[in-house]
C-alpha cells in the first residue's frame, strides 16, 4: 500500500512537471509565431503597433500565465512531499526550490501585470508617450529580476531530485546549466531593460530547465527511479 501511494505521488509529480513545461512552451510558441514581436531594444512605435494589433493573441498568453503559476507551485509542493515520503534526501534543496519558485511566481505576476498595462494602453494611444515607454522598461526590468529566482528554482529542484534518486546524472548537468544562465542574465538587469541581448541567457536557461522537467516527468510517470 505504501509503495502504491509512492508510485501515485511520483506519477502526479511527473504529470505536473510535464504539464508546466508544455504550458510554458505553448505560451512562448504563441509569442514566437505572432507577427512582429518586438524586443526590448526596438523603437517604441513598433512596440505600440504590435500590442495594438495583437490584442487577442496577447490575451491568450496572459491567461496562460495564470495556468503556469498554478502548475509551478503545485509541482514544487508535490515534489517536496514526494521527497519527504522517500526518506527526505534533498529536502533542504526542495525547500529552496519552493521559496525561489514562490518568488519567481510573484515576480512573474508583476511582469505580466505590467505587460497587461502595456496591452490595454495600446488600445487608446495613437503614438507612444513617456508613461508607455516607462511601463515597457519596467516590464523588461521585472523580467530580468525574475531570472535569479528562476535560476534558484531550477537549481533547487535539480539537486533535490538528484539527491533523492529521482533523476539520472546527465539530467543534473541540464538543470545546473538551466539554473546558472538565468542568474548570470539577471546580473545585467539594467542592460536588459535598455534592450540588451543578455536576455537570451535567461531565456536559454528557462528552455534547458523545461527540458529537464520533461525528462524528469517522463521518468517519474514510468516509475523508473532508484
Amino acid at each position: 500500500m505504501k509503495k502504491d501511494k509512492e508510485l501515485t505521488s511520483m506519477r502526479n509529480v511527473g504529470i505536473l512537471a510535464i504539464a508546466y513545461a508544455v504550458s510554458v512552451f505553448v505560451q512562448n510558441a504563441i509569442f514566437a509565431v505572432s507577427a512582429g514581436t518586438p524586443s526590448y531594444g526596438d523603437p517604441m512605435s513598433k512596440v505600440l503597433s504590435y500590442h495594438a494589433d495583437n490584442q487577442e493573441t496577447l490575451a491568450i498568453t496572459s491567461g496562460l500565465e495564470t495556468v503556469n503559476m498554478v502548475l509551478l507551485l503545485l509541482f514544487l509542493v508535490s515534489l517536496h512531499n514526494l521527497i519527504k515520503r522517500r526518506g527526505g534526501q534533498g529536502e533542504d534543496w526542495s525547500r529552496l526550490a519552493m521559496v525561489a519558485g514562490a518568488t519567481f511566481a510573484a515576480l512573474s505576476a508583476v511582469f505580466y501585470a505590467s505587460h497587461i498595462s502595456v496591452i490595454v494602453a495600446s488600445n487608446s494611444l495613437s503614438e507612444s508617450n513617456v508613461a508607455f515607454q516607462m511601463m515597457w522598461q519596467f516590464h523588461a526590468a521585472t523580467f530580468a529580476l525574475a531570472f535569479p529566482a528562476l535560476g534558484l528554482t531550477c537549481i533547487g529542484t535539480t539537486f533535490a531530485a538528484h539527491a533523492n534518486g529521482l533523476t539520472k546524472p546527465w539530467q543534473s548537468l541540464l538543470g545546473i546549466l538551466g539554473g546558472i544562465l538565468p542568474i548570470v542574465g539577471g546580473l545585467g538587469n539594467v542592460a536588459i531593460a535598455s534592450g540588451s541581448n543578455l536576455i537570451a541567457a535567461g531565456v536559454l536557461g528557462l528552455f534547458l530547465w523545461l527540458l529537464w522537467l520533461v525528462a524528469t516527468g517522463i521518468r517519474l510517470i514510468r516509475g523508473r527511479v532508484a
